[in-house]
């Protein structure tokens, strides 16, 4: 199993466009321990040929054009990507959609129910995509049962509800169902082995801690440092909890949630806020992370399993 970071920031990417911060202004200026980073995506492959897409970012097409494995191979259309698995409806995740809109047939979007309705509903991207190449759309279960999207079709994959926050538009915003957010146990049945990716986790309950002691790999939320980041800031009223997100730091923070795990499950933060210090690889919280065996995600970033 393959696994490619096509972007490893939260929404608005790395420097955000209108933030004026320490870092945003390092990373303009060419700071050498500061790397630009678009919004969250990976991409996923049991062969390294075909693959699958999971979240399409706003930034999707400057993803692409650094991925030789989404590149056209033969004919004057084609990609490797296959299907599009997402993880919720958050815009960060699904604005995207829009840029792949040229495809010779419909695209296999796998979704859940909630995500579906949002997409439909709220925000009404399946809809429009209709007037273009149209949308095969395939549901995601809730019930543990696998599926399996085009692309890395041979790998078992598997869904998990996560304790999270419906987008603003969602028709149930602030009445949160089973599937608004999802967390993925991918396995290759070839090797046994796994990778359990939650961009959006707010809670580390007993089902998600033992999906990740299962893993070889977690790729979990990096979002924050702090709970009360944004609250510090000026910025937000809300913690980080608040809006679906575990901050690193702090009693039962990430750190404290990934020291848990058996030594040998290699554990990677993806889904990183402009606001967050680990961006800079000369921070004291970088050299925190790395101490406790803390990998940050970074573009292009590959993992094998």
């Amino acid at each position: 199993m393959k696994i490619r970071v096509l972007g490893s920031a939260a929404g608005g990417g790395f420097p955000q466009w209108n933030w004026y911060c320490a870092d945003c202004r390092g990373v303009r200026a060419g700071k050498a321990s500061l790397q630009r980073r678009t919004q969250s995506s990976i991409a996923v492959s049991a062969d390294g040929d075909r693959w699958t897409l999971v979240n399409a970012s706003p930034d999707i097409l400057q993803q692409f054009q650094h991925f030789a494995g989404t590149w056209p191979t033969e004919g004057l259309r084609g990609c490797g990507i296959e299907s599009v698995v997402l993880v919720d409806a958050q815009i960060d995740h699904t604005t995207g959609l829009y840029m792949l809109r040229e495809k010779g047939s419909p695209w296999p979007i796998w979704s859940t129910d909630p995500v579906f309705e949002d997409l439909t509903r709220g925000n009404p991207i399946l809809h429009l995509l209709e007037h273009y190449c149209g949308v095969a759309r395939q549901p995601i279960p809730l019930d543990g049962r696998s599926f399996h999207p085009q692309g890395a079709a041979r790998l078992n994959w598997r869904a998990m509800p996560l304790l999270s926050a419906a987008p603003p538009y969602s028709p149930h915003r602030g009445n949160p169902v089973p599937g608004d957010n999802i967390g993925l146990t991918i396995i290759d049945p070839a090797s046994g082995r796994r990778v359990f990716y939650a961009p959006g986790l707010a809670e580390v309950d007993d089902a998600v801690f033992d999906a990740m002691r299962s893993a070889d790999c977690v790729m979990v939320d990096g979002t924050f440092w702090t709970d009360d980041e944004m609250i510090s800031l000026g910025l937000s009223k809300k913690r980080a909890r608040d809006i679906g997100h575990l901050a690193q730091s702090g009693p039962g923070g990430m750190i404290e949630q990934l020291a848990r795990l058996p030594r040998h499950v290699r554990r990677v933060l993806i889904h990183i806020n402009n606001t967050n210090p680990i961006l800079d690889d000369s921070s004291a919280e970088r050299t925190a992370l790395t101490a406790a065996g803390i990998e940050v995600a970074f573009d292009g970033m590959e993992i094998t399993l």
